[in-house]
């Protein structure tokens, strides 16, 4: 595929965030309203675990980071200077020598560094979530670190309650876990420690309110690897975090850990992270939790961008990839226009509302043809392979799951087996979303919007009933037969079809 022109003019932007377990940097470019990742780079330099008893950092662990700097300055070369923004958090607010360090990293790297506070950093967390993550609830933000953990509540791009803990995975590791010693009573100190921190400023976020809980650092992204290997979704309860902590209990040092989807890299800190999780759910009472597709980088990264927080963060996801993979649009507007009507007529009977799980019905029409740019054999399987592992901000894991399974079986033979593993919504709602998509790309078989005339369509228990002119139907015998396969195709989900004129 040859470059465009406007992949050739797009600037490159980068963000370096300075973490007390982790540096990162991520490199990305504006296309098409979207924001493509060029490049990620991350090192494990465990800066928390170089602070002594008087918060001053080790020499060891400065010349580790500096080592890490000069890996990153490297790739900083082509980058614009007011492209580029570059953060330290929790460990270096806390280092009384944090000069050691500062001096020689911006020399490293030849650009200023910023020393965020701990509301700094929580707000950018919270602008992070809000940029990716398409609720409009009111929501909670958690974001654990290795030096600090960050509770935000919010609503929209407005944050309404910030606050940033002394509470780390790595300082909890060496307070709580002494040379990595894995037993109840540790478990026990550090789940009450965090709670006792957590407790002072519960009672405000309570008041405040929240309609869904998210979070997006190492130990979460980790233990929703887990359940992903597990082949469940990736949604945290308090039940499955005691379930890792009695697992991990089974082991009896933390160099010994080995739990099956859980990385090497993540587990020298599970323990502690999970603690504090712990601590989380039991103080704010949560029910289950979910991964947000961004935090401090991503906030860092949209601010610096034009015009980011006027885009539609689904919609900026879905003209990108219409535009990388040539889709139809106008098409995609007929098949949309149908499914919204098939949608209205079939609200009552079916106790339908236009939530979120509309609204993922309405991106995979515009998506649904997404495959086609590779073969069309094989355009639905493909379509489901470039979803699956796209970059798709403003869908949650679960919203990427329903969307999967609508693309895949817009048309042709219906795999149950994929209605029932999606965990965005149950199965039956989801069997309902299908069949309207289904009608609805059958309708637009022609693919022009002016040859359709007024059709009605209705349920009586489990039979579908469409209404079209008897004239119409003989002037489109492709059509008519195809509705004619449909019926037989919804046998299979304990639904028939008939055509009525």
């Amino acid at each position: 595929m040859t470059i465009t022109e406007e992949e050739m003019l797009s600037p490159l932007y980068a963000v370096i965030d300075l973490g007390s377990n982790s540096f990162h940097m991520l490199i990305t470019r504006q296309l098409a309203d979207s924001v493509q990742v060029v490049d990620k780079v991350k090192r494990k330099v465990r800066l928390a675990s170089g602070l002594d008893s008087n918060n001053v950092l080790s020499e060891a662990v400065i010349a580790k980071g500096l080592e890490c700097l000069s890996f990153f300055a490297e790739r900083l070369q082509d980058i614009p200077t007011e492209n580029i923004r570059i953060v330290a958090t929790a460990t270096l607010r806390l280092a009384q020598n944090r000069a050691d360090f500062f001096i020689p990293a911006e020399k490293t790297l030849g650009h200023k560094i910023t020393l965020l506070s701990g509301i700094e950093e929580a707000k950018n967390i919270y602008l992070g979530v809000a940029h990716t993550c398409c609720s409009a609830d009111n929501r909670l933000i958690l974001d654990i670190g290795g030096a600090s953990t960050e509770i935000i509540a919010g609503h929209g791009f407005e944050v309404k309650k910030a606050v940033s803990l002394n509470i780390g995975c790595v300082t909890f590791n060496q307070q709580f876990f002494p040379n990595g010693t894995l037993s109840t009573d540790n478990f026990a100190h550090a789940i009450t420690a965090a709670e006792d921190a957590i407790a002072s400023i519960r009672d405000e976020y309570c008041n405040i309110g929240w309609q869904c809980a998210l979070g997006g650092s190492g130990t979460m992204q980790a233990l929703a690897e887990i359940l992903i290997y597990q082949h469940k979704p990736s949604i945290l309860s308090l039940n499955f975090l005691y379930q890792i902590k009695n697992e991990l209990l089974n082991f009896n040092n933390i160099q010994d850990i080995s739990i099956p989807g859980l990385s090497s890299e993540r587990s020298p800190v599970i323990a502690s992270g999970l603690a504090i999780l712990i601590a989380l759910f039991k103080q704010f009472s949560l029910q289950k939790l979910s991964l947000s597709s961004g935090a401090l980088r991503e906030g860092l990264l949209y601010e610096m961008l034009p015009n980011s927080r006027n885009i539609d963060i689904r919609q900026r996801t879905i003209n990108a990839l219409a535009q990388r993979f040539h889709t139809d649009t106008k098409h995609a507007s007929h098949v949309k226009h149908k499914v919204e009507t098939l949608y209205q007529q079939l609200s009552s009977p079916w106790n339908l509302i236009k939530d979120n799980a509309f609204d993922v019905l309405l991106a995979s029409c515009d998506l649904h043809e997404i495959g086609l740019l590779l073969e069309y054999k094989y355009h639905q399987r493909h379509g489901a392979y470039i979803l699956t592992h796209a970059d798709l901000a403003g869908f949650s894991y679960t919203d990427r799951q329903l969307l999967v399974m609508l693309v895949t079986l817009y048309k042709g033979d219906i795999e149950h087996s994929l209605l029932i593993e999606q965990s965005a919504i149950d199965t039956e709602h989801a069997t309902k979303l299908l069949i309207i998509l289904r009608l609805a790309i059958i309708l637009c078989r022609r693919r022009s919007d002016d040859i359709l005339p007024d059709y009605q369509v209705d349920v009586v228990q489990q039979t579908l009933r469409l209404s079209l002119p008897k004239s119409w139907l003989a002037q489109h015998p492709l059509i008519t037969d195809e509705l004619n396969q449909e019926g037989r195709h919804l046998e299979s989900l304990g639904f028939s079809l008939e055509i009525q004129h």
